[in-house]
């Protein structure tokens, strides 16, 4: 479970403790509206900066309006990163190449809709419902940081076991890549 930003740090940041916040939020009928909504109201009329904009909303939505770890309007999303000591080419195409997938990944029948060489994958899991990106960012010729996301899951549960299999993969891919 992510760790709530203080009060004292909120009131440090934004000028409102996170009660006052909620109170400022629900007078503007926050309750009825969407996530994207909420931030502009907050960004615009309360001039909070992006970041601040998206962290309050996502308190108002978890305190408030009872959003889960994880959630989204489309389900639940998850995501998981790796920095590698290898090049963004090396591990770019150890997730491209099915051949390659089937050594280190448990679950290699993915579907690629769309990749960007050394930049990202994107595509479907297995389950053929829920989406998933693979992101590359360069930190040297051979320091690599990896994320991976799946997002429109259904399930709370799913989501946990996903975060912790993501895990588990990209612990394998470094295996593979330290061999190979």
């Amino acid at each position: 479970m992510a760790k709530k930003i203080s009060d004292k740090a909120v009131k440090e940041s934004t000028g409102k403790t996170w009660k006052e916040w909620f109170f400022l939020l629900n007078q503007d009928g926050s309750k009825k509206m969407e996530h994207k909504d909420i931030a502009k109201l907050l960004s615009f009329k309360y001039k909070l900066t992006p970041w601040w904009s998206q962290m309050v909303t996502v308190q108002y939505e978890r305190d408030v309006k009872g959003r889960k770890q994880h959630q989204t309007a489309e389900g639940f999303q998850v995501s998981k990163s790796i920095t590698l000591p290898f090049s963004i080419t090396k591990i770019y195409n150890a997730i491209n190449s099915p051949l390659k997938r089937i050594v280190w990944l448990k679950d290699p029948a993915i579907t690629i809709t769309k990749s960007t060489k050394d930049k990202s994958i994107r595509g479907k899991w297995i389950d053929k419902k829920t989406n998933i990106e693979f992101q590359f960012y360069s930190k040297d010729k051979n320091k690599t940081q990896l994320a991976v996301q799946q997002s429109k899951i259904k399930l709370a549960i799913e989501a946990e076991r996903m975060k912790k299999y993501w895990g588990e993969q990209l612990s394998n891919l470094k295996k593979y890549l330290e061999k190979n």
